[in-house]
């Protein structure tokens, strides 16, 4: 038995990647029980950061070691998004005051567990619920510290941002990250525009595009592209842009 005990324990030791959260129901599909996993809490082989959630201990386990969890063990079809994942791809260098902001998108109905929401990660944490967008168009996968999470490609995640402009995100802050997506693909841009149901979004995304002149945007189709009827007031007492229907701040169309 205890030899049993002890490939079981080497068998959590190796799956459990530093800098990350493992879950008591994914340490029962490694053949972990409960009373064995309350032997490795007694024994300081791991460390409980919330009901059903565990990290080494002594481990400084960072936000996206919880994303990884959500992700990979709890199956929550979540990602990070908008200034998160252009941050994370360096995509965003705007300097922002007070603590940082991790935003997260997923459908409706997806909820973040309770040991997630009280851990302290140092950060504030924005959970949007909407399917503005298809939540199977414009993700990929990338290694953050060497741990894989799934986040928005640049072209979703600059939508994302317009989504949570201007009451979570100013506008101003949108449109100096759109100067820097030199390279979006007119492919995927394209996908997204005729997928996405936010006709707001879609009329400040290509308004920008237009301001900053980026190349990629000749190479779009808008005959597809539903940026259906009437006004869209972004700003109160704003500019007009009547080629987009939309009235936005006197500071961004004196850009």
């Amino acid at each position: 038995m205890a030899t049993q005990n002890e490939t079981k324990l080497k068998i959590l030791v190796r799956n459990l990647e530093p800098g990350t959260i493992v879950l008591a129901h994914w340490l029962e599909e490694l053949g972990i029980s409960r009373s064995l996993l309350n032997h490795y809490l007694h024994s300081g082989w791991l460390e409980a950061v919330g009901r059903g959630a565990y990290k080494r201990p002594n481990d400084n386990v960072k936000w996206i070691g919880g994303i990884y969890s959500l992700q990979n063990q709890a199956k929550l079809n979540i990602h990070i998004g908008a200034t998160s994942a252009l941050s994370i791809l360096g995509l965003s260098h705007y300097f922002r005051l007070g603590k940082e902001t991790v935003y997260l998108f997923s459908p409706y109905r997806v909820k973040l567990p309770k040991w997630f929401d009280d851990y302290d990660w140092g950060t504030l944490v924005n959970h949007q619920q909407t399917s503005f967008i298809p939540e199977i168009v414009g993700l990929v996968k990338q290694d953050v510290k060497n741990i894989s999470v799934k986040i928005s490609s640049p072209e979703r995640a600059i939508m994302e941002c317009l989504y949570l402009s201007p009451k979570k995100l100013d506008l101003i802050e949108c449109y100096h990250l759109m100067e820097g997506l030199v390279n979006l693909k007119p492919k995927l841009v394209q996908e997204l525009l005729d997928t996405c149901n936010s006709v707001r979004v879609k009329r400040l995304f290509l308004y920008l595009a237009e301001k900053v002149n980026h190349q990629w945007l000749n190479f779009l189709d808008n005959s597809n592209i539903d940026l259906g009827n009437g006004n869209r007031r972004i700003s109160e007492n704003g500019v007009y842009i009547s080629k987009y229907q939309i009235t936005i701040p006197r500071e961004l169309a004196a850009l």
